[in-house]
């Protein structure tokens, strides 16, 4: 039978949610995570926030270690912490939730092309942050159904972009790390990427 063209369910939230996950080597754990929101539509309204972990197997928290959470919009940023951000594969059982620090805004811009680049610069008290992905490949589009998202009770269509060579910059201090190949719902994918038109429904 044919798919329909609306399929049913609740729409959680629509947006952009690109990502950089670094390791020191291919065989090795992640050494600092980043996921970085910009929510056209919610239950709690639009908004931005980026969730780092510098190191997520501490507790010791911000500013310590610059494991934190900064967004324009606090009930948001909660809301994506605590229903998706803490089942996503990478970030799933990390320690740094115990002592996450929620973080204001004060700015952010966006830059690239999103053809052969892409950045993002955040800033909070504090705290600048800076975040690049650079060697872009081809779009892919992808509808995953609930079996294979993170959190077993949505389907997600998002188009995806890789990224070869990106990097995070905390107050001028490069983050140790880079992104490699990783399995990704049965193929193989940049732990760097864009991911553009993210929509989450519950089904």
């Amino acid at each position: 039978m044919p798919k329909h063209p609306f399929p049913d369910g609740t729409v959680d939230w629509s947006g952009d949610n690109p990502g950089i996950y670094l390791k020191e080597t291919a065989s090795g754990p992640f050494k600092s995570l980043m996921v970085w929101f910009r929510i056209a539509w919610s239950p709690y309204g639009k908004g931005h926030a980026v969730l780092l972990f510098e190191d997520p197997s501490s507790q010791a928290g911000w500013p310590t270690v610059a494991n934190v959470c900064v967004s324009d919009n606090q009930p948001l940023a909660h809301y994506l912490v605590e229903n998706f951000c803490r089942q996503f594969g990478v970030f799933r059982g990390a320690e740094a939730f115990s002592t996450l620090q929620y973080l204001p805004m004060m700015q952010h811009s966006a830059g690239g092309d999103n053809l052969s680049s892409s950045s993002v610069s955040v800033t909070a008290p504090g705290l600048q942050l800076e975040l690049l992905w650079e060697r872009l490949g081809k779009p892919f589009a992808a509808d995953v159904l609930p079996d294979m998202t993170a959190t077993g009770k949505h389907e997600m269509y998002s188009v995806f972009v890789e990224s070869e060579q990106a990097s995070i910059t905390v107050n001028g201090r490069r983050l140790s790390g880079q992104a490699f190949p990783r399995p990704f719902m049965g193929r193989t994918a940049s732990s760097a990427f864009l991911a553009f038109s993210e929509t989450w429904l519950t089904t």
